[in-house]
C-alpha cells in the first residue's frame, strides 16, 4: 500500500479529483459518502492573553465582541469566516471586527498569545495555553462541542483492497486511542 497525503484548504470533490478518501469535519462530509469518525467531538474556543484583558472587560455574550479587537480568519476561498456561537438553541454568526486577518490557525494562536486580540480557534490547538494560564477562554457557554474530523470515502463503488486496508487500520487506531482515553 502507498499513502499520499495532500493538504488543501478548500473543499474538493475527492472522486472528481482522483482521491480514494478524504478527511473533513463531519458536517462537511457529502451525504453520499461513508464517514468514519477519527476522534472525539471537538469545539472552538474564544481566547485572549491575560495582557489583552488587562484593560478590557471580558465578553459575556457574542455581541460584546463588537467592542474587542479580534483576529479574523480567511477561508481558502477568500471569504472571511464569521464566528459561530450557540447556546440554548440560539445560534448566531458574527462578522467580528479586527485589524489582523490570518488564514492559519497556529498564527492566530501565536498572535493571541502575544496580546494582539481575541482568537476563535480549535480548542485542541490552545488547550495547553488555557491550562497554563497563557490564554484565557471566554464565552465558553456559547461554544458547544460538535462532531470532529471524519475519514470519508465513496460507498457506491467497489473498494480497492488498499483502501479497505487503510480504513481498517484507521479504525483500529481510533479504537485503540479510545481505549487509552478511558
Amino acid at each position: 500500500m502507498k499513502v499520499e497525503i495532500v493538504t488543501e484548504g478548500r473543499l474538493i470533490d475527492i472522486i472528481k479529483d482522483g482521491f480514494d478518501a478524504g478527511v473533513r469535519h463531519a458536517e462537511a462530509v457529502p451525504q453520499d459518502m461513508i464517514a468514519m469518525p477519527l476522534g472525539p467531538h471537538t469545539r472552538h474556543v474564544v481566547v485572549g492573553a491575560p495582557s489583552y484583558f488587562a484593560n478590557r472587560p471580558r465578553p459575556i455574550a457574542p455581541a460584546d465582541l463588537m467592542d474587542h479587537e479580534c483576529i479574523r480568519a480567511r477561508h481558502a476561498s477568500g471569504a472571511l469566516y464569521r464566528w459561530e456561537f450557540e447556546r440554548n438553541g440560539e445560534a448566531t454568526r458574527i462578522d467580528v471586527p479586527g485589524s489582523l486577518t490570518l488564514d492559519e490557525p497556529d498564527m492566530m494562536a501565536q498572535s493571541s498569545r502575544a496580546g494582539v486580540g481575541l482568537a476563535y480557534i480549535s480548542e485542541w490547538i490552545v488547550a495547553d495555553d488555557i491550562a497554563s494560564g497563557g490564554l484565557v477562554e471566554v464565552l465558553s457557554d456559547w461554544t458547544p462541542s460538535y462532531p470532529g474530523y471524519c475519514l470519508y470515502y465513496p460507498g457506491r463503488r467497489h473498494m480497492a483492497a488498499s483502501l479497505r486496508a487503510f480504513v481498517d487500520l484507521a479504525h483500529e487506531i481510533v479504537v485503540r486511542n479510545r481505549a487509552k482515553a478511558s
